[in-house]
């Protein structure tokens, strides 16, 4: 009797130890009052599929009505001058990189801008305004509208998360898709870059300040995050059923020391 109340006690003790969650711990090995070097943001690179904003400006502002999206039609006036008029037609906003790398951009045409930084293509659409006489020192910005990051695995919440300002990290795009899981592996954390026409795999160690160091801190367009399981997953339904299984044996094991208790 003794060895079955046993048995009972260790099924209940295994079987509650199976379903108790991890504890998910962030940069343990960073020291309290520890400075440590910052890695420098690489560029931003244009890609296919992109969608840039591109605005310029110049003294004469009115010139500069063709070359920036969102002012509505322009028309050449009779003296010669460039007048805007609102359309109420809402434009798509930004210049999208289509499957060759390039752009069609107004009045200058097509530009080839896959790989260039932004500063570059800022320096591009400049020289071409200017070496066309278009524009006389003109001033140009230009932005990454769509930066897209998938998020997959062992997340609060599975999906893909736009980032309008161009720029985010490995650990503030786990936190925009709610953290890790308590099933996470947190020293596997999987940045999937495609560069160059081909895709790699880089892994992360959320546990450790080496995360700051890895090439995949900063993120890029379209990279995929997957932070890899730590066990299989229990469904829904599986994990009822343990849980049953576990009352049942617990409430089998009291009934049994009831019982060994009542026959002494």
């Amino acid at each position: 009797m003794k060895k079955l109340i046993w048995l009972a006690a260790i099924s209940v003790f295994l079987l509650n130890s199976c379903l108790t969650p991890r504890k998910v711990v962030y940069l343990d090995d960073m020291k309290e009052n520890t400075a440590y070097n910052t890695l420098i943001p690489p560029p931003v690179r244009v890609q296919k599929g992109d969608r840039l904003s591109i605005q310029v400006s110049a003294k004469n502002q009115e010139l500069t009505a063709p070359f920036n999206q969102g002012l509505g039609s322009y028309r050449i006036t009779d003296d010669g001058n460039v007048a805007t008029e609102n359309t109420g037609v809402l434009q798509e906003k930004g210049f999208l990189v289509d499957q060759e790398g390039k752009i069609d951009y107004p009045i200058v045409g097509s530009l080839a801008v896959e790989g260039l930084t932004l500063d570059g293509l800022k320096d591009l659409v400049r020289d071409r305004l200017t070496q066309g006489k278009l524009l006389s020192d003109p001033i140009v910005s230009v932005e990454l509208l769509n930066l897209k990051i998938n998020m997959m695995g062992e997340v609060g919440s599975i999906g893909v998360i736009t980032v309008p300002d161009g720029r985010i990290t490995l650990i503030e795009a786990i936190a925009r898709a709610g953290g890790l899981t308590s099933n996470a592996a947190v020293d596997k954390i999987a940045v999937i870059r495609e560069e160059n026409g081909e895709r790699k795999m880089i892994m992360n160690n959320i546990e450790s300040k080496a995360i700051f160091d890895s090439p995949t801190y900063y993120l890029q367009q379209n990279d995929i995050v997957y932070v890899t399981p730590r066990s299989a997953r229990f469904t829904p339904r599986e994990e009822n059923t343990w849980r049953f299984i576990g009352s049942g044996v617990g409430l089998i094991t009291m009934f049994f020391t009831l019982l060994n208790y009542t026959n002494k």
